[in-house]
């Protein structure tokens, strides 16, 4: 797979950051986007192969520059083999606090947002019969948490999108893989929206002893090169999924006591 063309939303920090040093070292030509320039432009400096990496910033609200965002992600490399859907923000607010407003804006960056994105590039994958779009979710995609209802909402619909994505475009060669992290230590606690809309301002203490970045990364390379349909990143977390699954009642009572800010 070297000198495919990996495309990652959300590169300044964190996940995505490190996600595209990761790609970046295996060979990739890697297209970061975000919204603040300068610093995609220090991950650009940090990579690997910094002659292989272009800055394309990029905002998830604004949705009517999505086309033309693509045809620059395209002219770069002459295409794109995989785009990885990884800007959004997070929440951390009950929801008898927390303004319809804020709700609105968690879907419109993490749901309608990355939909909008995947509808522009969506032609271009199926034109070249080729193509792979991998989405990080998060285990709140799975199961919903207390103090994230609308982020976990967003996830949901994601998961709901692309499965039918997947089904809807098999014939076209193009692969759907579905990226669920638990808790990372990035800055997602630190940028989560409060109930007026507000930044958090600190990070989670579960977020503060989880997973690195740069750890996260390898799984999610691996789960890219490999064209998993789904997989769950994390420490002892990530047991959720299956503990909601298969023993739901059990997972009812340990959620509404589980200790997740």
């Amino acid at each position: 797979m070297a000198k495919s063309v990996i495309w990652i939303t959300g590169a300044s920090s964190g996940i995505g950051e490190a996600t595209a040093k990761k790609f970046s070292q295996e060979g990739y030509r890697v297209i970061i986007s975000a919204r603040n320039e300068e610093e995609l432009n220090r991950v650009k400096s940090e990579c690997s192969n910094p002659a292989d990496v272009q800055v394309l910033p990029l905002d998830l609200v604004e949705i009517d520059s999505f086309d033309g965002k693509v045809s620059q992600a395209i002219a770069f490399f002459g295409k794109v083999d995989i785009i990885l859907h990884n800007g959004g923000i997070s929440q951390r607010s009950l929801i008898k606090e927390t303004g319809l407003e804020v709700d609105r804006k968690l879907m419109e960056v993490n749901f309608f947002g990355t939909v909008a994105l995947t509808k522009a590039i969506l032609p271009h994958f199926v034109v070249r019969k080729t193509g792979q779009f991998a989405v990080v979710s998060s285990l709140v995609g799975k199961f919903g948490s207390p103090f994230r209802s609308s982020y976990a909402a967003s996830k949901h619909a994601l998961h709901g999108f692309f499965d039918t994505l997947r089904a809807e475009h098999f014939q076209d060669n193009i692969t759907v893989t579905m990226i669920c992290p638990g808790f990372i230590r990035t800055n997602v606690s630190v940028n989560a929206l409060t109930a007026d809309g507000s930044a958090l301002g600190k990070m989670d203490e579960a977020q503060a002893k989880g997973m690195s970045p740069e750890a996260c990364a390898s799984e999610i390379y691996a789960a890219i090169a490999r064209k998993k349909e789904e997989v769950y990143i994390g420490g002892k977390e990530t047991f959720a999924v299956h503990l909601k699954r298969f023993f739901p009642a059990i997972f009812s009572k340990i959620i509404k006591k589980a200790k997740v800010r």
